[in-house]
């Protein structure tokens, strides 16, 4: 697919203007599918986050951003218009910096996130930000009660690069439309999906100085200025779990309010009156964008009785997988972001070899593609649930086939991870996958292949898989506080 000429942002944009680093200095920008440089990004300084702490900072406090409903929802229908306009232009950049199929752009990367600005725009404008509670006595009176929702105030937001457009959006449009400011500090590997917002936010919208800051960065330690910063009073991150623990510790120096959207390790339970025909050609989208995606099914649990049938239909449905080119419609499946990471899910793969899983196909770096940080689309079969590319994120587009006996031993094994981010069922019986799925300890599940994802959808994890939820009202409540009022009954709300 021709994609238009590249012709990003590339400076930051601190206290509403767009600017250099303070010491002058970039760093450069690679397409992961040519291995090649594409051009540079300012390198945020630690003197360049902390102007924009501060400016947001001011802007939340002595502005009246977080209190005009009216302002808000404007500025966010403004942004909207000017994402429509650079939508070309963005779904290059993103295919370009981030390796992200073309064919995948537009959902989860590009249309379906510009469109998802909209959302809060409304949301900002129809969120009932006051309710009356019904009177209740006290000392032989009658008192009133006011519940009252009020913006959260500054807001550090640290996204990734495996969907950097949908997360900056979807966390800067939460944000704002509750009425924070924001300092956004987007992935090195993916900075202009950061910059580029940040000048259509500077030049084709009446957001007021400071509110919205964008530091990019090849110093991932800058976002750890956010999460410790007093001036800041919450974070949103996405990410590794990792690095999501290493978050709530800086933060925890503050009490400020965190929100974590981190790894998961997904299964997706077939039953056995599933029709495996129809079900589990589906299998190889495991490795859609090179498996980088938080909430994809990355272990395959077949029942036992069924699993040497079921493990063929997977196996030729792996071997018909198309991947390569981005820009070529007909791949799902581009490279991994960085050759660090590519060498890292390799090494995981020998690891699955080293820990006794069958091997069924791919396993290392594809001979056809010469150019580019790609691995073979991979199946290992008799996995144990317990062995390290059972339990660990891979990250990469790599699938774990794991038998099991009835329906608890499927339970058994799905809740068996120290993640809970999603999942899915499958059965001829729909009652009967709802109450496997509602026995499943994850945020989102799927049954039967009904689809979750939606801007209005509550989405995050139990146990390590994160804190809160993104997305729909809740996520739009990540943003406020809570404050009751009492007074006299009589009293007018």
């Amino acid at each position: 697919m021709a994609l238009p000429e590249l012709a990003p942002e590339t400076r930051n944009l601190i206290d509403g203007k767009l600017v250099a680093a303070s010491n002058g200095a970039t760093f450069a920008n690679f397409d992961p599918a040519t291995e090649q440089q594409i051009g540079e990004c300012a390198d945020g300084t630690r003197e360049d986050m902390l102007r924009a702490v501060a400016a947001a900072r001011r802007a939340f406090d002595e502005t009246d951003w977080s209190t005009n409903t009216a302002l808000r929802a404007r500025c966010l229908r403004q942004l909207h218009a000017a994402l429509r306009e650079e939508k070309e232009q963005l779904r290059a950049i993103v295919v370009r910096e981030g390796g992200a199929p073309v064919s995948l752009t537009p959902f989860m990367q590009i249309d379906d996130p510009i469109e998802m600005v909209a959302y809060w725009a409304e949301l900002a404008a129809s969120y009932p930000y006051e309710e009356r509670l019904s009177d209740v006595p006290y000392l032989g009176r009658p008192q009133g009660r006011i519940v009252r929702r009020e913006a959260g105030g500054v807001a550090g937001l640290i996204t990734p690069w495996n969907a950097p457009l949908y997360l900056n959006l979807a966390k800067l449009g939460a944000a704002l439309g509750a009425g924070c400011t924001a300092v956004l500090k987007p992935a090195p590997d993916t900075p202009w999906c950061g910059t580029h917002v940040g000048r259509l936010i500077a030049q084709k919208t009446d957001i007021p100085a400071g509110v919205v800051n964008v530091v990019a960065s090849s110093d991932h330690g800058l976002g750890e200025i956010l999460s410790g910063d007093p001036r800041v009073d919450l974070v949103s991150f996405t990410g590794s779990t990792a690095t999501g623990r290493r978050v709530m510790e800086r933060a925890s120096a503050t009490v400020k309010k965190v929100f974590l959207e981190l790894g998961g390790k997904s299964a997706n339970i077939v039953l056995d009156d599933a029709n495996l025909a129809a079900v589990l050609p589906m299998s190889s989208f495991t490795c859609v964008h090179g498996g980088q995606g938080c909430a994809i099914t990355t272990r395959l649990l077949l029942p036992r009785s069924r699993y040497a049938e079921g493990l063929e239909i997977v196996r030729k449905s792996f071997e018909r997988w198309k991947y390569g080119d981005p820009t070529n419609p007909a791949h799902m499946q581009g490279p991994q972001i960085s050759k660090r990471q590519q060498e890292r899910v390799l090494a995981l793969i020998e690891k699955g070899r080293q820990e006794g899983a069958r091997l069924v196909s791919g396993g290392g770096v594809p001979k056809q593609l010469e150019r580019g940080f790609y691995v073979e689309p991979t199946l290992f079969a008799d996995v144990d649930p317990e062995s390290s590319i059972a339990q660990e994120e891979i990250f990469g587009p790599v699938l774990c086939v794991i038998p099991f006996d009835d329906d608890d031993h499927a339970v058994r094994i799905a809740n068996a991870t120290i993640y809970g981010l999603s999942g899915s069922v499958h059965s001829a019986n729909v009652e009967r996958a709802l109450g496997v799925a509602r026995r499943v300890r994850s945020g989102t599940l799927s049954v039967n292949g009904a689809q979750w994802f939606h801007v209005d959808n509550p989405f995050g994890g139990y146990k390590q898989s994160g804190v809160g939820r993104e997305n729909g009202r809740l996520g739009f409540e990540e943003f406020l506080e809570t404050k009751v009022i009492a007074l006299p009954s009589e009293a007018g709300a």
